[in-house]
């Protein structure tokens, strides 16, 4: 996998974790009932979630990708209308975050097992990745290794931008809450995936 490949992925994948999902409301609820220090269990928990999902998705792209090209470009196609359409309904999706402050003492280990539920039971996630993965796969190059590589990847930056909403959900809990403020991320977002589907059905297979 070049730079250019790798760097492309990397501004998807930043917006992949930056758009607003369960995700997202998972850490910046636990943002604000908890403070970052103790969300940081559940962020971890969510990358546990990620990367079995990651995990399944490689393991059968690889075999995919590697054995047909015709079957690379179908899904690569199916992964343009999919980034699409997610765009078309963040644009149209008017979102707020209702969360009840309540004080109420969990553990470490309790919002961690929670925030691994939330990413595995979240099935939006692995047919996100389905559909992307193999935009950035070159079919006549080690598949494990691209797919490494890509995941390794996904789980930083999902990581450090969970940790970004945490952080920001626990210093601004009045601002985040607004149904505005989250109506507004909406339509970044779905104008980012819009954009990178446009980009994706420009590039050459």
């Amino acid at each position: 996998m070049n730079i250019e490949v790798w760097l492309a992925y990397l501004a998807t994948a930043i917006v992949f974790s930056l758009a607003p999902g369960s995700g997202t409301v998972n850490s910046i609820s636990n943002g604000m009932v908890y403070g970052w220090r103790k969300s940081l269990a559940s962020i971890l928990g969510l990358q546990v979630g990620l990367a079995f999902h990651l995990l399944l998705v490689g393991v059968g792209l690889g075999a995919i990708v590697a054995k047909s090209a015709t079957a690379f470009a179908l899904i690569k196609w199916v992964g343009v209308v999919y980034l699409l359409w997610l765009g078309i309904q963040k644009w149209r999706e008017k979102a707020s975050l209702n969360v009840e402050a309540n004080v109420v003492q969990v553990s470490a280990w309790q919002l961690f097992r929670q925030a691994v539920m939330v990413n595995l039971t979240n099935p939006k996630t692995i047919v996100f990745l389905v559909a992307l993965f193999p935009q950035f796969l070159n079919p006549a190059e080690p598949q494990m290794l691209q797919l490494t590589v890509l995941g390794i990847t996904t789980l930083v930056i999902d990581t450090a931008v969970m940790l970004f909403y945490v952080t920001l959900a626990s210093k601004l809990t009045m601002y985040i809450r607004s149904a505005r403020v989250m109506g507004g991320l909406n339509r970044l977002f779905g104008s980012m995936f819009i954009g990178c589907g446009a980009l994706l059905a420009s590039a050459k297979a």
